[in-house]
């Protein structure tokens, strides 16, 4: 009953809040032109960003036909209905269950329906703001770009107690996205765990989120 109960209404109840605070926001984002054509081709890309910003980063779930990977959690179960509500598609696994299988899983759909990744590349448990290397790994493995994104907002309830700060916009706050890229697609003769690689992406995201502040402060 437990687990029905976070799938279905839960779910349910989160996808119907979720649409209507949303619906409220004024959201603009900024897009390279290659990531432009590389949407129009339907080539496969990966959407890399920090934890904290993926409640803001759901509204665009249906913009970017996002895969990802969801916990078979509880609160993983809620959240599934929700992407699928919104219209992404899931691979379901954790960093402790399922992990390989989950990426298997999700290189599979990405391929078989011509979607787009999103990776959180501090995940799945921190340190936050430190690139590990798995966003480089599925790059290598999809021969896929990766764009990084920064998110500003205007006005956010923010969850202190939580490791990944994230936080919640708040009703007509102003959010700005900020994509920059393309990195990669990583070959076979780089290392995923290069410090290099690394520090290259932390610096476009850290960049990306302050071109972000900049240009909501010009908006307010």
């Amino acid at each position: 009953m437990s687990v029905w109960f976070h799938k279905y209404i839960l779910g349910f109840i989160v996808w119907v809040f979720f649409k209507t605070l949303a619906s409220t926001w004024r959201v603009t984002v900024t897009e390279p032109s290659s990531m432009q054509e590389f949407l129009r081709k339907k080539q496969p890309l990966i959407f890399a960003h920090w934890h904290g910003d993926e409640v803001a980063l759901i509204y665009l779930v249906g913009r970017y036909r996002i895969a990802t990977i969801a916990s078979t959690s509880k609160d993983g179960e809620m959240m599934n209905t929700v992407l699928h509500l919104l219209g992404g598609v899931t691979s379901r696994g954790s960093s402790t269950r399922g992990a390989i299988n989950a990426l298997k899983g999700l290189i599979r759909i990405v391929r078989d329906q011509k979607r787009n990744s999103s990776f959180a590349v501090d995940g799945p448990k921190g340190p936050l703001h430190q690139v590990k290397p798995g966003v480089f790994e599925l790059s290598r493995l999809m021969n896929s770009p990766i764009y990084v994104i920064g998110v500003a907002c205007s006005k956010a309830w923010i969850f202190e107690k939580a490791w990944n700060k994230a936080y919640l916009p708040k009703p007509f706050a102003r959010i700005h996205m900020e994509w920059v890229g393309p990195f990669g697609p990583i070959d076979k003769s780089q290392d995923p765990r290069s410090l290099e690689l690394s520090t290259e992406v932390s610096n476009a995201l850290h960049n990306a989120g302050q071109e972000a502040v900049k240009k909501i402060a010009t908006m307010s």
